[in-house]
């Protein structure tokens, strides 16, 4: 049995014509959670997808064994699956990202996109990509205690940890993170002026404007996959570098690409395309006052762009 399109599981036990079985209401009520929590970990929503199946799987095994109302708490016990199969498929994932092509970015969640809209919970590109520094189990304590708001002794419980370990890893975690990620941001009005301003300087060529405002450190990751030529191997650093870079990309493709405004990953945003296809998902990460670019992640790997529509009018 796995989770339909539409997140429900597909041959679940029902009375032929009535309501679903306790055990499969509780997986769908608890679907979106569950996906929220596993993408944070993962970053993929192919494998996140994966892990839902995975845990529906050991949900419903589990509840032929022991009923789903002798189950004390559900939702917790539904996360604790979720969390350990997402663990396993780490280190699937860390094996597959050693053959990949140039910079490896997650796949970003573009609101209003047909497959799922975005989660409340969901942090943003830039934040993920810091995630990928920590390890595996750091990452599940970060996540599980400062997105979603476990406390550390339920943690230990979901990752078989001592409270003092799950503790220790937090302190690791936290400190890791905010090494790299500021603690205040602008104002979403002026990240949004912000973003609209870069992607106009940055498609119109405009070196001078770039110049502007991409911040003297700025880095571009451009996540390609191997499947678009203008995509490098590495990440650019320096204002120069990403200006020019940036510029020369213009001239070579902005007159055949539609740009419509889009929240990915809870952040203003850029999405690219080509009449109905999407070729770019351009995320900008400001400065904590927003008058400045500091990052810019770029997605053009079809693979991580096959979910996302045309849905708003282009900018024009």
């Amino acid at each position: 049995m796995s989770p339909d399109p539409a997140g429900r599981p597909a041959h679940a036990d029902t009375d032929r014509d009535g309501p679903p079985d306790t055990a499969t209401r509780h997986f769908t009520d608890h679907r979106e959670l569950l996906f929220s929590v596993v993408y944070t970990l993962l970053g993929s929503v192919a494998d996140t997808e994966d892990v839902l199946q995975e845990t529906w799987l050991s949900w419903a095994g589990r509840n032929r064994r022991t009923p789903a109302p002798e189950i004390a708490n559900p939702r917790a016990y539904l996360v604790r699956i979720a969390v350990n199969h997402a663990l396993a498929r780490r280190a699937a994932l860390a094996a597959r990202r050693e053959t990949y092509v140039g910079p490896w970015l997650p796949e970003p969640l573009v609101a209003g996109s047909d497959d799922d809209v975005l989660r409340s919970e969901t942090v943003s590109l830039a934040m993920l990509v810091v995630l990928e520094t920590l390890t595996p189990l750091e990452r599940a304590v970060f996540v599980l205690h400062e997105v979603f708001g476990y406390p550390h002794t339920e943690i230990a419980g979901m990752l078989d940890r001592s409270p003092a370990s799950v503790r220790q890893l937090a302190h690791r975690a936290r400190a890791h993170v905010q090494a790299r990620r500021p603690r205040y941001r602008a104002h979403p009005r002026v990240r949004r002026e912000a973003t609209e301003r870069f992607v106009s300087a940055a498609l119109g060529g405009d070196l001078q404007a770039l110049m502007e405002i991409l911040a003297p450190d700025v880095t571009v990751w451009i996540d390609g996959g191997g499947a678009r030529q203008a995509a490098g191997l590495r990440p650019v650093q320096g204002r120069d570098k990403a200006a020019r870079m940036l510029a020369g990309y213009a001239t070579r493709r902005a007159g055949d690409l539609d740009v419509h405004y889009r929240r990915v990953n809870g952040d203003d945003a850029a999405v690219l395309f080509t009449g109905d296809s999407p070729y770019a998902v351009m995320v900008m990460d400001l400065t904590p006052d927003g008058d400045r670019v500091r990052g810019v992640y770029v997605v053009t790997n079809p693979d991580k762009l096959g979910h996302v529509r045309p849905e708003e009018d282009p900018v024009q």
